[in-house]
């Protein structure tokens, strides 16, 4: 058998972390009854909300420059290790049937590739040359937008993924949950949500996973509100693909609209389907293929398509 290397410089430095850091009045923890055990858990993570709140400042301003480069025709890209990598790639799938994004206009990549979403991939999170390699197949440009993921912020794949995404002039956001990491130097727009100490000691898929979650959440929907992907608080670009989502671009449609049931069917079936353009059929009374125009020439915004269309 192998003896595994002992890395002390890297010991040194996850010990240095308050993710890593040991809690020792939580060391019996283990001897506590089920339900105050999650008592504490729940406590702990009632913290979390706070820690994304202080970094809102931050968070806006990345969500800005990330708007900026997709109106422009660029992706947002998420990378990281482990389940930091996991939850862009969650987030980036969410995004097509929610936003109705276009296929790989957001992307989510996991050191390791698709296989680490379930099984480790050794050595895959130690390699910055992977995240290069990653980008590069790609096709990365200027107009892109790279978010590096890393609850320690020193996860080398997350840090090259920036550093080379930041040399070939794409937008570079590093997310981490400590405070002067190597990962938020290294780009533009650093947010670090200081969660602390975790309740079992390292295990950053808690805290640190609840407020990366927090954070995507708002980095993903926030830039979609940016790009006219909803109307107030509605998801007008719904991609409708099975029997929940038909049901619920009808309801949407009636919100926006408050139209009859039937009104709301002729708009839909005139429009294919599309619930942006049903919208703008009932409360601008045009056709489908004008309301296809008014929208094209407002870049999808539907706000900005009913002034036209009534101006």
């Amino acid at each position: 058998m192998t003896a595994t290397p002992h890395h002390p410089d890297l010991r040194s430095q996850l010990e240095s972390l308050a993710t890593e850091a040991f809690r020792p009045e939580l060391a019996e923890i283990d001897q506590l009854a089920t339900l105050d055990i999650a008592r504490t858990m729940n406590a702990e993570d009632a913290t979390v909300a706070a820690a994304v709140a202080a970094r809102l400042p931050e968070i806006a301003a990345a969500i800005d420059a990330v708007a900026a480069r997709m109106a422009r025709g660029g992706r947002l890209v998420y990378a990281g290790a482990g389940t930091a990598g996991r939850l862009g790639v969650l987030d980036a799938s969410e995004c097509p049937p929610t936003f109705n994004t276009a296929p790989g206009q957001v992307v989510g990549l996991i050191a390791g590739g698709p296989d680490a979403m379930v099984t480790s991939v050794e050595g895959a999170e130690d390699s910055p040359e992977l995240a290069r390699a990653d980008l590069d197949a790609l096709g990365l440009t200027a107009d892109d937008a790279v978010v590096g993921v890393s609850a320690s912020g020193r996860t080398p794949y997350a840090v090259g993924a920036v550093e080379h995404a930041r040399s070939v002039g794409a937008l570079t956001v590093g997310l981490a949950c400590n405070p002067g990491s190597a990962l938020a130097a290294a780009a533009e727009h650093g947010i670090e949500v200081v969660t602390g100490p975790e309740l079992i000691t390292g295990s950053t898929r808690l805290k640190a996973g609840t407020a990366q979650k927090l954070v995507l959440n708002m980095l993903s929907t926030i830039t979609m509100v940016r790009l006219g992907k909803t109307y107030g608080n509605l998801m007008v670009d719904v991609r409708a693909s099975n029997e929940k989502l038909r049901a619920r671009s009808r309801r949407i449609v009636a919100l926006a609209t408050g139209a009859a049931d039937a009104d709301i069917e002729r708009a839909l079936t005139a429009t294919d389907g599309e619930v942006k353009h049903a919208i703008l059929v009932l409360l601008a009374d045009v056709d489908g293929p004008t309301a296809a125009r008014l929208l094209a020439d407002s870049d999808g915004h539907l706000r900005a398509a009913l002034a036209a269309a009534h101006g």
